[in-house]
């Protein structure tokens, strides 16, 4: 279909993807112009071949009734991603190192599209044999699904259907049953069930140290969890050593520009500024920029949450022109993202307008 045919009757928009493809750069996933191929006349088309990576540079909304994507494609060792594409391409793969229906369905849930995950999983749910070793990752991940909708109570009931069953089963998979004790957690969490989720936390931690993992990567997510809690009830010290904690061993088993490395800087930063120290503060907050702007698109609001973070740092240490150039920013990224009426959007508009008026 062409552009310029598109009916806009369905209520839904196109979107043009302008690609940057430079064959000098990429080698080991090749790309060809097929335009002499083509049935239509003065058509152009190019192939790329089927896992080619591309980087996203630009997102736009233009006249033309039309959203413009703007890629660029490149290799695995391009702008320093090798590492963080590997490490994530381990994550995706099934057991036997092939992308299974249930290594899709986890694919899809952290693509965000849970509608289509759920229907895959339920549908395992069906057609696995009931002693299948999956069917316990099957009822955690309908549990993350609940969770993602804000059903809370329904996701800790799949959870501990998960968790039954894996201390039935495989007593001895300290990883997978200390996971599933995490995601209870979590969600006593976010119901303000402060004191059950910090019990889960600790018995996620217990299960690690009695299987001897030392330093795994969960442990870092458990600790970062314990920190969440902490901040929450204001007990700001404990918060920092837990989140402390879960850097130092993010560091030794992430990529150095893992997104997670920026989750766990910014954590620490917004501690800092609880404690009202403000220099460590952006310290950490510039940390947190550093990869988030590495690895994430140039419009994720996690950008803009760490902008407009070290905007309200430098309101309070009366830098308000500097405030205002990072609450600017954390706009400009909100507005491309957000409705007009989202409440971070209303949020660091108010906090433009404040800082505006103190600025000489």
């Amino acid at each position: 279909m062409f552009l310029e045919d598109y009916n806009y009757s369905d209520g839904l928009l196109p979107v043009l993807f302008e690609i940057d493809a430079d064959p000098r750069v990429v080698t080991n996933k090749p790309f060809a112009n097929l335009s002499s191929l083509s049935e239509f006349e003065g058509e152009s088309e190019v192939l790329f071949m089927i896992g080619s990576i591309f980087h996203l540079i630009d997102i736009r909304h233009c006249d033309m009734r039309m959203w413009i994507v703007r890629m660029e494609l490149c290799g695995d060792d391009k702008h320093d991603m090798k590492q963080l594409l590997t490490h994530m391409k381990k994550q995706h793969r099934g057991g036997d190192g092939e992308t299974d229906l249930f290594s899709f369905a986890i694919l899809l849930r952290r693509m965000g599209k849970f509608d289509l995950a759920e229907k895959y999983f339920h549908r395992l749910l069906k057609e696995l044999p009931s002693n299948h070793h999956c069917l316990a990752d099957v009822y955690h991940n309908i549990g993350l699904l609940a969770d993602h909708k804000g059903d809370y109570d329904t996701s800790i009931q799949w959870y501990q259907k998960s968790l039954e069953r894996k201390i039935r089963i495989r007593p001895s998979d300290y990883v997978g049953i200390g996971n599933t004790h995490n995601c209870i957690g979590t969600a006593y969490g976010k119901k303000g069930d402060h004191n059950r989720a910090l019990a889960s936390f600790n018995k996620a931690l217990s299960l690690f140290d009695e299987g001897h993992y030392e330093d795994h990567p969960h442990i870092a997510t458990y600790y970062n969890n314990i920190g969440i809690i902490y901040q929450e009830q204001n007990k700001y010290l404990e918060a920092l050593a837990a989140y402390e904690k879960s850097l130092c061993i993010k560091q030794k088993r992430l990529p150095p520009n893992h997104p997670d490395l920026g989750t766990s800087f910014h954590n620490i930063g917004a501690v800092h500024d609880s404690l009202g120290h403000n220099d460590l503060a952006l310290e950490h907050y510039d940390r947190a920029l550093a990869i988030r702007i590495k690895s994430l698109p140039s419009q994720h609001i996690d950008i803009a949450s760490t902008y407009e973070n070290m905007g309200l740092v430098h309101e309070k240490k009366r830098e308000f022109e500097r405030a205002l150039i990072y609450f600017q920013k954390a706009a400009t990224i909100y507005r491309q993202t957000l409705s007009g009426r989202h409440h971070l959007v209303v949020k660091v508009e108010q906090n433009i307008k404040r800082v505006s008026g103190k600025v000489n």
